[in-house]
């Protein structure tokens, strides 16, 4: 038997979830009116302020800006600085350049994968941290390295890494 038709509970692609995120859109879009360039500074206040961007967190910025969502996701998309899943509480980054790399950053990221159970791009069940891999950290006389948020670990072994995070 068909359910008669009555209102939709689906929200609008366009209409973020809580109020804070409708008025953090909003402010950032306000301060930067007008302005050609706008679309990576306001994506980034937005984020800033929300943790990462929902597809209807891009739409409504898409709306707010009068640019088609599908610039909005190309931009999104293509810089690495913009998330498009939720993070954890905590942003653990492992280098992978040359000289973390040569100095073992592999066997950091195992290390973290087997202690955490989360891996590159990752965030571990409990919500607390994201793991993701970068290409420099720009502390090679430390390598290999990692930061946790804004603290550096550097001349890591696996087991220093894994009770770094243990311990953070």
């Amino acid at each position: 038997m068909k359910k008669p038709a009555g209102p939709s509970k689906k929200r609008s692609p366009a209409t973020p979830q809580r109020p804070d995120d409708r008025a953090a859109i909003a402010g950032a879009i306000a301060r930067y009116a007008g302005n050609k360039g706008a679309v990576i500074p306001v994506l980034q206040e937005v984020q800033a302020a929300l943790g990462w961007l929902s597809l209807e967190t891009l739409a409504a910025v898409a709306e707010g800006l009068g640019i088609p969502v599908s610039q909005i996701y190309g931009v999104a998309t293509f810089y690495t600085q913009f998330r498009l899943k939720p993070v954890g509480r905590h942003l653990v980054r492992v280098c992978h350049g040359t000289a973390c790399h040569v100095s073992g950053a592999e066997k950091i990221s195992e290390a973290l994968r087997s202690s955490m159970g989360a891996g590159d791009g990752e965030t571990t069940a409990d919500g607390k941290f994201t793991v993701e891999s970068v290409a420099c950290l720009g502390c090679c006389s430390l390598a290999p390295v990692m930061m946790i948020d804004s603290e550096t670990f550097g001349r890591l072994t696996p087991d220093s890494a894994a009770k770094a995070v243990k311990e953070f």
